[in-house]
């Protein structure tokens, strides 16, 4: 009787199609890591010998492991975390490992192998640590282990028990017979193993959270190898130089291509209109939806500089829509502020009572408004990409983060079956949540299937790339709290406002509102036409800002020291990381020693990711020490960070993110800040839109372990320290000349004393 069963979850990870004994779903699996990728390069074959154990790993005769990543590597690590836990259970030789992209066309054809663990931000450029991802590789590897331990027991004779695995060698020291991987794979791809291993215990670990490996790809790009998509050549490739509306929403009316069509080199003028008038049914991988991609017009020439000659010099009418009606910053900043000035139609926490007669029975009330700018992610390397559209296929060569989005959603703009649909991943020149949306993908398509045959690589100028953003959301705020006779809040109302698309999930990160036994927060859309998205820290960057302004604001109110404040505020939250991660910030920066006038120490503390729940997320806590001339000039002196993210896998790694993210959402909050008129972004390139330089960062970046609860998560370090530099630099700011900055960028501010 044949019995058809459910595999289990550990089954799941490792079984593909069996052909002839080796674990393997068929066909190869997508374009190799380094270098160009070529035209065809799922067309050929694995290393002859090679023996795919399942979709995720691959072992060649010649040592060589080939580790498949679905997370897109934008800097962060992913591709060498992915080694990590491969090597823990595997025990390869460490030079002998290789990354390679899992080719999102792969998993389509493949109901989802590499999707499935993960979810929808398994193709992300984050959330390497994922208890999803730790799991699927680690099983793979265990699976992969004990099946060249089987082959080499069967061939010498011995018990599998006997067999050691150290750097990719296998070992029977009773007998003295030893093989290296690549001489036992032919012979473990036919093993079938009674069960499925179960992978060591964290107890057992020897490699994982004990060492620190350096990210695989910088030799890359140190020897200027590393492809990034702007890097991208192709046989017969061609140029397109692209603007967009420059109001958001905008429409395209017209435009004169016989003006510039016999310029040098111009081969073509094609409008950009991405799906309009066509309903698309794609449900994107990512949650946060689908980048419709805005209206514009391209000149494809031979060469890039010839195509945008011929877009400078070509007539454009534009409909600018109903964004033209915010005329001005100040317009806009000020429809944020009328939003809070009631409360909200949607409710995003409601705890308690929150009225009149709840403010009245206090022994003191603190409000303050706030606001955040939108603000640019300025990723290093300019929007673009290439395309190659065929009658029956799509070739993409892409620097997105998340490569199934663009892999559906350049299937959807081309109208093409998504399995003749082949997305080749690049390296990436920053994203911080730029690249995901994929409205990039769209025009990039949108633009190269009106000129088939030959690649079309398509390239935003920096103008082009800062003015059509989907950036940090405009946001204020609004917080208002009735302070007990101790000095703790008791009621709290908290109203947040911002255009479409804003998001607000970062407010219960706070804590605040989590214990204040009395706590209303709502939210308002205002109808602005500026496009937003993903920005490192999204929600949080703002919420955490007004909220740790606020507290402090609550602190000075109550006339107790910023630090005990909050202490004793957090002391009731059932997460112990955000105490722990306060003592030693408090103990490290030699918190409360005197300082001359015009320097002042701040400190802020919030949670990314725990979305209400303790020993959840990530907590991080900052003591920013500044000096502020009397000229109003501000310089950061030293900057302390501790966290909890419950436990870590590679020091360096998170050492290296803490800071990146600290140095980013320090410029953010110093000097980051897009100005409107006419519905129009006005800030185009550096010049206009400053970045912070080496010598405005602090000496001193101190980022230390201390706060780590040795919780059970292993969560993550990119996106969290963003959020509270800015409160913590603001509240320093107040401590040493007594201005409270309630506004970002600090650099508008006047800063002066006497």
């Amino acid at each position: 009787m044949n019995e058809i069963t459910k595999p289990s979850r550990r089954q799941f990870l490792v079984l593909g199609s069996a052909a002839g004994g080796a674990l393997v779903i068929s066909g190869a699996f997508g374009p190799a890591f380094a270098g160009t990728p070529d035209v065809e390069p799922w067309e050929k074959p694995e290393a002859a010998g090679s023996v795919d154990f399942t979709p995720w790993l691959t072992i060649s005769p010649d040592d060589t492991v080939t580790v498949r990543v679905a997370a897109v590597d934008i800097g962060n690590g992913p591709l060498t975390q992915a080694l990590a836990y491969v090597y823990e259970e595997l025990s390869p030789a460490w030079a002998k490992m290789k990354p390679e992209y899992a080719d999102p066309n792969s998993d389509y054809k493949n109901g989802g192998v590499f999707s499935k663990p993960g979810g929808v931000l398994a193709y992300f450029s984050g959330r390497s640590t994922s208890p999803a991802r730790v799991e699927t590789y680690m099983q793979v590897a265990a699976s992969a282990r004990e099946r060249l331990k089987a082959a080499a027991a069967q061939q010498w004779g011995v018990p599998a028990s006997e067999i050691t695995v150290l750097d990719g060698v296998l070992n029977h020291a009773a007998s003295g017979k030893s093989a290296r991987f690549g001489e036992m794979v032919a012979l473990a791809g036919t093993v079938k193993l009674d069960a499925e291993p179960k992978p060591k215990d964290q107890s057992e670990w020897t490699f994982l959270t004990k060492k620190s490996p350096p990210k695989v790809q910088i030799p890359d790009i140190v020897n200027g190898s590393a492809i990034y998509g702007i890097d991208v050549r192709q046989p017969d490739m061609v140029y397109a130089a692209l603007r967009q509306s420059p109001v958001h929403g905008g429409k395209l009316v017209s435009f004169e291509a016989d003006a510039v069509k016999n310029m040098p080199g111009v081969l073509a003028v094609v409008a950009i209109k991405p799906i309009e008038n066509k309903a698309s049914d794609l449900k994107p991988p990512f949650p946060f939806g689908v980048g419709a991609g805005q209206h514009g017009v391209a000149v494809i020439a031979e060469h890039y500089w010839q195509a945008r000659t011929a877009l400078d010099a070509l007539p454009v009418s534009w409909d600018d829509g109903p964004g033209a009606q915010w005329t001005s910053t100040a317009k806009v900043n000020q429809a944020a502020f009328d939003a809070v000035s009631k409360p909200g139609e949607k409710v995003e926490l409601s705890n308690g009572t929150v009225d009149d007669a709840a403010f009245k029975a206090a022994a003191k009330v603190v409000e303050g408004t706030y606001l955040t700018p939108y603000t640019e992610q300025s990723a290093m390397e300019p929007l673009n990409g290439t395309a190659l559209v065929t009658k029956d296929r799509l070739d993409l060569w892409h620097p997105t983060a998340h490569t199934q989005q663009a892999f559906y959603t350049a299937a959807d703009e081309a109208g093409m079956d998504p399995n003749n649909v082949y997305v080749h991943q690049p390296y990436v020149g920053g994203s911080f949540g730029r690249r995901v949306f994929c409205d990039d993908v769209r025009t990039v398509v949108a633009i190269a299937k009106q000129f088939p045959g030959r690649p079309v690589h398509v390239i935003w100028s920096r103008e082009e790339t800062m003015r059509q953003g989907r950036y940090r959301p405009l946001m204020a705020g609004y917080l208002k709290a009735g302070l007990g006779s101790d000095g703790m809040p008791t009621v709290l109302d908290g109203r947040m406002s911002g255009g479409p698309g804003f998001f607000v999930s970062g407010m219960p990160d706070t804590a605040l509102p989590l214990v204040t036994p009395n706590a209303l927060i709502t939210s308002q859309v205002v109808p602005f036409n500026i496009l937003t998205g993903p920005y490192r820290g999204p929600g949080y960057n703002s919420n955490a800002f007004f909220v740790e302004t606020f507290v402090d604001e609550c602190a000075y109110a109550a006339g107790i020291d910023p630090m005990e404040y909050r202490l004793k505020l957090y002391g009731k939250w059932a997460d112990k990381g955000w105490v722990k991660c306060l003592e030693e910030v408090k103990d490290k920066s030699g918190w409360g020693a005197k300082l001359p006038k015009g320097q002042g120490q701040g400190i802020a503390v919030a949670n990314w990711g725990m979305g209400g729940k303790p020993d959840a997320g990530t907590t991080v806590a900052t003591v920013a020490k500044v000096e502020v001339t009397k000229g109003g000039d501000l310089k950061i002196l030293q900057l302390d960070l501790a966290f909890d993210t419950g436990k870590v896998f590679n020091e360096d790694a998170v050492r290296s993110e803490m800071e990146g993210g600290t140095i980013f959402g320090l410029n953010m909050s110093m000097n980051e800040g897009l100005n409107i008129a006419n519905g129009q972004i006005v800030e185009g390139n550096f010049d206009q839109y400053p970045m912070i330089r080496m010598s405005d960062t602090p000496p001193n970046v101190n980022v230390h372990f201390g706060g780590l609860t040795g919780n059970s998560r292993f969560n993550e370090v990119g996106e969290p320290p963003a959020g509270v530099i800015g409160p913590a630099v603001g509240n320093a700011v107040f401590a040493a000349v007594g201005k409270r900055m309630r506004q970002m960028p600090f650099r508008t501010r006047d800063l002066s004393w006497t």
